[in-house]
C-alpha cells in the first residue's frame, strides 16, 4: 500500500430456560458423612439407575449440551492422564483451591491462572464413566457439591473423597479439549455464577444450559514437544516456563521485527496448551499461534496485538506480513488491538473483550475468520475489512467498504450508507489447516472439513469437523533445505510443514498427490531463481496450500504459482483445492519480476485470503524494474475467492475467464507509477480495469469491492473504469466503491460505463449494483 500522507481517515450470560423432569431427591452418601471409604447407602444397581435417570433428563437438551450415556466412558477416556489446568471458557480463568488450602470446605473458585499447584487437577476413574476431580495440593481432596444438594447455585468446594455421587462428575467431551462436568448426584453442571469473569468467584452447580460458563478447557500442565525439530526460527513456549523468560524472548523477537519490513528474518511463536500472562506484540514476518485443538486451549492474559508506533503518526498502512491464530485473549484494560493492513491474518481467535483494528492513524484493510470477539469490534480508519464466519458482540465504524460473510453479531447490508456489505451465509469454504499438540504431546496437523452454507465459527460448540494428520506424514522443511529435497519428499507422498525461513528454489516444487497439505509457519518464503515457476499443483482433489509467501526472483518468471495445468477440467466440487493466507510479492525486498503471479486452471478452487502485490515501495521498485502484468488469472470454473487483495500490477490486476466464479471482498490499488498515459493504455482505452471478467463468461458474482488510484508519478493519468464485465443477467456485482486517494488521478467509471468518477473533485464513488 502507499506511504505516509496518502490515506484519508474516513454476558452477562444469556441463560436458557431449561425444563428438567421431577425426580426423587434421595439422599446419597457424601464423602464428609461418617462411612467406610467407598461405601454407598444405595445399592450399585440403584445408583446406575439413578445415573441413567439423570442422563435421561440431560439428553432432552440440545445434543451439544447433553450428557448422553454413550459419551460417558468416551469423555472420561479423553481426559489427560496427568495433572491439568481447568480453565473457564467464558472467563479464561483457572479452577483454583482458594488460598491453596487443603481443609474440608475449601472454596473451589476461579482465579487468574498462576501455574500454582492449587490450580492443578487430576481425574481419577470412579466407575461408569464418572471421575473424581482431585487437587494437587492434597490428592484426597476432591471437587464436591456442598450438602449433597440437587438445587441450582449449590456451592462447590473441596472435601475428602468418600465415594459419594456428589463427588463424582461426568466429563462430557465438547471437543477441542473442552468439557462440561455433570454431577452424578444432581445431574447439574459445574458452573461459573452469572458468567462472571472476576477473580475469587466460587463455582456452583446449575442446570445444564450449554453456555460458556459451563464449558472448561482442560490442558495438561506440561506436554512434551516430542522429538520434532522445528528448526531455529520457531519458539515453543510451555506454561510451566516463567512468564519473565517467555516475555524476554517475545520482546527480543519483536524488537528485531518491529520495523523489519523487508528483512529475511522469519519467526513462529508457538504456545502449548495452558495459560500465559504475557504481552505478545507481533511484528513483521511473525506468526503467533496456539498449539491447542481449540482456541480456548491457550489463554493469553495480557495482549496479542499489533501497533503502529514505528510509523508515526500511528500509520498502520504498512503493517503487513504477520498473523495470530488459535488462541484466546483476556486483554488488559478490556481492549486488544490489531492495527494492520494486508497479509495479516487473524484466525480462530477468541477475544474476551473488545478489539480495535486501527491505532488512531490510517489502516488499509484486513481479514478475520473463524473468530469470536465477545465485545465490540471497532474498525476505526480501516478502509476495507472482511469478517468471515465469525461471531461478534457488536461492530462499530465504517469507511469505504466493510464486508461480512457468514458472520453473526454484525451489521446488516446497508451499503453505501453506511458502507456495510453483508452476506448471511458462506456458500462453500474450508478453514485453514493448523498445527497442534494432542494430549500425549505429539504434534499433529488438523485439516478442517469443507463447509457449505455456513455461519459463525467451526469451534464454538466443540470439535470442528475435519481430520488430524500425524507429524510423521510431513516432511519438515527447515532452512537449508533444497528444492530437490522438498520435491523428493512430495514424490514420496509426504505433506510439507515449512518452518520459518527464506527458501531459494532452483527447480519447481511439484504437488501431484490429492489431499497434499503444504503448511507454512512464520511467513515461510519461496523465491524462484532463474525464471522458473515456484510451484505447480496438479489437477487433483483437495490440495491445501497455507501460510506461505511467494517472492519473485530477479529473472522474470512467467508465473509464480499454477493451480492445475492449462486445460484442467475435472470437477473437484466435493473436495476442492484451497489456498489460505497465500501471499505473492514482486519487488520490495529486492528486484522481482513475474508476468503473472497466480494462475488458477482447476475448477472449484477456494481462495481464502490472498494478497497479490507488485511492490510500490522498498527495494527494486520502478515502472521498468519490478515488472509484472497481472496478479491473478482464473481460468477454472466455479472458483470462489474470499478476501482477495490484488494491487499495483501494470495491466489488469485480475482476469477472470472461468464461469461460475464468486468473489467476496476485493481490494485493489491500481499501479502508482505509470510515467504517462501513453505508457498505460489498453489498446485505445485509457488504463486497465482492475477486475476484468471475460466476455465469454456466462455467470459471475462479486460482493464488496473497492479499487483506488494514486498516480503519484503523473497525476494526470486516468483509468476508464475499475471493473469491466460482460452485460449478462447472471454476471452480478454488488456494492462497489472507487476512490481517488487525495484526488491524485482519476477513475472515470466504477463498472463499465456506470458510476463515478473518482477524481480530485469527487474522491469516492459508490455503486450498489450491476446490472
Amino acid at each position: 500500500m502507499n506511504g505516509p500522507g496518502t490515506r484519508r481517515p474516513m454476558l452477562r450470560r444469556a441463560l436458557d430456560a431449561v425444563a428438567t423432569a421431577a425426580r426423587s431427591k434421595r439422599h446419597q452418601a457424601s464423602g464428609r458423612h461418617a462411612q467406610a471409604p467407598g461405601r454407598r447407602i444405595r445399592p450399585l444397581a440403584a445408583a446406575v439407575t439413578a445415573a441413567a435417570a439423570v442422563c435421561t433428563v440431560v439428553v432432552a437438551l440440545p445434543s451439544s449440551q447433553a450428557a448422553q450415556p454413550s459419551r460417558a466412558e468416551a469423555g472420561a477416556a479423553a481426559l489427560p492422564t496427568g495433572w491439568s489446568t481447568v480453565v473457564g471458557t467464558g472467563s479464561g480463568k483457572c479452577l483454583d483451591a482458594r488460598a491453596a488450602a487443603t481443609a474440608n470446605g475449601t472454596v473451589v473458585q476461579q482465579y487468574a491462572c498462576n501455574n500454582s499447584t492449587a490450580q492443578q487437577w487430576s481425574f481419577t476413574a470412579a466407575g461408569d464413566g464418572y471421575v473424581r476431580i482431585n487437587n494437587r495440593n492434597d490428592a484426597d481432596q476432591v471437587v464436591d457439591v456442598s450438602d449433597v444438594s440437587t438445587t441450582d447455585n449449590a456451592a462447590v468446594h473441596l472435601w475428602t473423597y468418600g465415594g459419594g455421587n456428589n463427588q463424582q462428575w461426568q466429563a462430557v467431551d465438547e471437543g477441542g479439549g473442552a468439557y462440561r462436568f455433570v454431577n452424578r448426584h444432581s445431574g447439574k453442571c459445574l458452573d461459573v455464577p452469572s458468567a462472571s469473569t472476576a477473580d475469587s468467584v466460587q463455582l456452583v452447580q446449575y442446570t445444564c444450559n450449554g453456555t460458556a460458563a459451563q464449558r472448561f478447557q482442560v490442558a495438561p500442565v506440561s506436554t512434551s514437544p516430542g522429538d520434532v525439530d522445528l528448526g531455529p526460527n520457531v519458539a515453543v513456549f510451555d506454561p510451566s516456563m516463567p512468564s519473565s523468560t517467555i516475555q524476554s524472548r517475545l520482546n527480543s523477537i519483536f524488537q528485531q521485527q518491529e520495523t523489519n519490513q523487508f528483512g529475511p528474518q522469519r519467526h513462529a511463536v508457538l504456545f502449548k496448551p495452558g495459560t500465559y500472562n504475557n504481552d505478545v506484540n507481533v511484528g513483521f514476518y511473525t506468526q503467533v499461534l496456539g498449539l491447542g485443538h481449540s482456541p480456548d486451549s491457550v489463554t493469553i492474559n495480557g495482549a496479542v496485538h499489533v501497533e503502529a508506533d514505528w510509523f508515526p503518526p500511528q500509520n498502520a498502512t504498512h503493517n503487513f506480513w504477520r498473523g495470530a491464530e488459535n488462541m484466546s485473549v483476556n486483554p488488559s484494560g478490556g481492549t486488544d488491538r490489531w492495527a494492520v493492513s494486508q497479509a495479516s491474518a487473524y484466525r480462530r481467535m477468541h477475544v474476551r473483550g473488545n478489539l480495535a483494528l486501527d491505532d488512531g492513524g490510517w489502516a488499509s484493510g484486513g481479514f478475520m475468520a473463524d473468530s469470536k470477539i465477545v465485545g465490540q469490534v471497532r474498525s476505526g480508519t480501516q478502509q476495507q475489512w472482511l469478517t468471515r464466519n465469525s461471531q461478534l458482540g457488536s461492530w462499530t465504524g465504517s469507511n469505504w467498504n466493510m464486508v461480512f460473510v457468514g458472520s453473526q453479531g454484525v451489521p446488516g447490508n446497508t451499503f453505501p450508507n453506511p458502507p456495510y456489505t453483508t452476506v448471511d451465509r458462506t456458500p462453500t469454504v474450508r478453514e485453514k489447516p493448523f498445527l497442534y499438540v494432542d494430549n500425549t504431546g505429539a504434534y499433529q496437523v488438523f485439516v478442517p472439513a469443507l463447509r457449505s452454507d455456513s455461519s459463525a465459527t467451526t469451534w464454538a460448540n466443540g470439535n470442528a469437523a475435519g481430520t488430524s494428520l500425524p507429524i510423521d506424514q510431513f516432511y519438515v522443511v527447515k532452512p537449508g533445505a533444497s528444492a530437490a529435497q522438498i520435491n523428493a519428499a512430495l514424490a514420496e507422498g509426504k505433506n510439507l510443514l515449512v518452518t520459518p525461513g527464506v527458501y531459494h528454489l532452483n527447480q519447481t516444487l511439484k504437488v501431484t498427490r490429492p489431499d497434499t497439505v503444504v503448511l507454512g509457519l512464520g511467513l515461510a518464503t519461496f523465491i524462484p531463481d532463474n525464471g522458473i515457476t515456484a510451484m505447480t499443483v496438479a489437477d487433483v482433489d483437495g490440495v491445501k496450500i497455507a501460510g506461505v509467501l511467494f517472492d519473485a526472483g530477479t529473472t522474470n518468471s512467467r508465473t509464480l504459482v499454477e493451480v492445475g495445468p492449462t486445460g484442467s477440467s475435472a470437477s473437484h466440487a466435493a473436495n476442492p483445492t484451497s489456498l489460505h493466507d497465500v501471499y505473492f510479492r514482486v519487488g520490495g525486498a529486492a528486484v522481482g519480476k513475474a508476468t503473472t503471479s497466480l494462475v488458477v486452471n482447476s475448477d472449484n478452487v477456494i481462495g481464502d485470503h490472498m494478497w497479490i502485490w507488485r511492490g510500490d515501495h522498498g527495494t527494486g521498485i520502478g515502472w521498468n524494474t519490478n515488472t509484472a502484468d497481472t496478479g491473478l488469472v482464473v481460468n477454472g470454473d466455479d472458483v470462489t475467492m474470499y478476501g482477495l487483495f490484488v494491487e499495483h500490477y501494470q495491466k489488469h490486476q485480475t482476469i477472470w475467464n472461468g464461469s461460475g466464479g464468486r468473489t467476496y471482498f476485493y481490494q485493489n490499488e491500481m499501479p502508482y507509477d505509470p510515467p504517462n498515459q501513453a505508457s498505460w493504455m489498453n489498446g485505445s482505452t485509457q488504463g486497465y480495469a482492475a477486475y476484468k471478467v471475460a466476455d465469454s463468461v456466462t455467470s459471475h458474482e462479486a460482493y464488496g469491492l473497492g479499487s483506488y488510484c494514486f498516480f503519484n508519478v503523473n497525476n494526470s493519468v486516468t483509468a476508464e473504469r475499475a471493473f469491466e464485465v460482460p452485460n449478462k443477467p447472471n454476471v452480478r456485482f454488488r456494492n462497489m466503491v472507487t476512490v481517488s486517494l487525495g484526488g491524485t488521478g482519476t477513475i472515470r467509471h466504477v463498472i463499465n460505463d456506470r458510476g463515478g468518477p473518482s477524481n480530485s473533485s469527487t474522491h469516492v464513488a459508490n455503486l450498489v449494483s450491476y446490472p
